[in-house]
């Protein structure tokens, strides 16, 4: 207990507040169970030091323990609680709780046995806390972080502080919007950087090394957190990386599914697992035509690599610009909005807008027409009546 305490006291210390997450002001931090769950590298467990450390609690009613510690190896969490609660413990913030395997049972038991106990947890974004073996549904409320979005990228790096929008905004008065913002600094040359190296907030510390820490992260994924969390063999882990670097070279595409399957050299039923296990984990983004969600059984319309930064790191060679713009519009979209694949146009949005994806010089061919379609256009700094600029989409969170 001292030992994880002084590592708690330091880590704590040494967290800044000088930028917070889109996610940190929409959680309810008071309530008795909270799990933030997200990518590798997104920044969850900055967010729980933050927490703690600007609420400045007492040293002995809040802790900070990340259960991939050699002490969590033979002890286990429930009766750590215990402990913790009975020297006058009273939150409890936990790290990496897809590192161990009876997460779900001990947190129902902390949460029912512990009532004066405020418990929040990170986990990777493929583990589905509501399937676990025990019921957390009731207990728990889940939040999900994403990455940077091109705003808060703008102000990590620049410190430029903008306010985010609302789609709404965007779509009924985006040249009000984007001429306090160009007022401030030119968003262009800012957007070509954020889309090579923005997304993930270890750019700051990793410089030129960053797209070597961006594949160390996607190998992290699928070596140690997709066999932690669903028993997958090595076998299949080597398929699993094999079938990430093939996606790098394709998306987006419209998949066959059977020949992907033969070229992996598995079933039809597997690659579709496969795909949903690698969309769980943020590595691809599945579009379909369902805006009720994504499972294994369902074909997906296309595929797309999650965010930009990972074309860059896998196929910085290979980067098609057409296909960078559809990733980064898809990626900041679907945080707060249902994006599914239309008859006509790239995206259907909340089922109702149709947006086209180009250049500075796209036409209305595509949507001609079509009631509330607008063009998402790059290399514009501003738009003219239903043509965007597609880096002010950068913008809803």
């Amino acid at each position: 207990m001292q030992r994880l305490k002084r590592i708690s006291d330091i880590r704590i210390k040494r967290t800044g507040l000088s930028f917070k997450r889109y996610l940190h002001n929409d959680i309810h931090w008071t309530d008795r169970l909270i799990g933030i769950s997200g990518a590798r590298g997104t920044g969850k467990t900055t967010m729980l030091l933050q927490q703690l450390k600007q609420k400045g609690f007492s040293p002995d009613e809040a802790m900070f323990i990340s259960l991939d510690d050699i002490y969590f190896a033979n002890n286990h969490l429930v009766y750590f609680a215990e402990d913790f609660v009975s020297r006058g413990g009273k939150y409890l913030f936990i790290d990496e709780i897809h590192k161990y395997p009876n997460w779900s049972q001990e947190l129902k038991n902390i949460y029912d046995n512990l009532p004066e106990l405020h418990v929040v947890f990170t986990s990777s974004s493929a583990l589905d806390i509501y399937r676990g073996k025990y019921d957390l549904s009731r207990r728990a409320l889940v939040y999900t972080l994403k990455g940077l979005s091109f705003r808060e990228y703008i102000e990590f790096s620049h410190k430029i502080i903008t306010k985010s929008l609302s789609l709404n905004e965007i779509l009924s008065s985006p040249f009000d919007y984007i001429y306090e913002i160009s007022k401030i600094e030119k968003p262009l040359r800012l957007f070509s950087e954020y889309l090579q190296h923005g997304y993930y907030p270890f750019f700051k510390e990793s410089g030129l090394s960053y797209p070597i820490r961006v594949i160390e992260t996607i190998n992290t994924v699928l070596e140690s957190d997709l066999p932690n969390i669903f028993n997958i063999e090595r076998s299949s882990v080597i398929k699993l990386k094999k079938f990430v670097y093939l996606l790098s070279s394709m998306v987006p595409f419209k998949p066959n599914i059977l020949k992907l399957a033969e070229k992996m050299e598995v079933t039809r039923q597997t690659l579709l697992h496969f795909l949903e296990l690698l969309n769980r984990a943020n590595i691809i983004c599945l579009l379909t035509a369902d805006t009720f969600g994504i499972n294994y059984l369902v074909k997906p319309e296309k595929i797309f690599l999650e965010n930009t930064n990972l074309m860059y790191a896998l196929e910085p060679d290979m980067t098609n610009v057409g296909t960078m713009r559809e990733t980064f519009f898809l990626n900041q979209l679907n945080v707060k909005h249902k994006v599914s694949y239309p008859k006509q146009g790239d995206f259907l949005i909340d089922n109702k807008y149709i947006f086209e994806i180009g250049g500075k010089n796209k036409t209305q061919k595509q949507i001609a027409g079509i009631e509330n379609a607008y063009i998402a256009a790059d290399d514009i700094e501003y738009g003219y009546k239903n043509k965007i600029p597609l880096w002010l989409f950068g913008f809803l969170y």
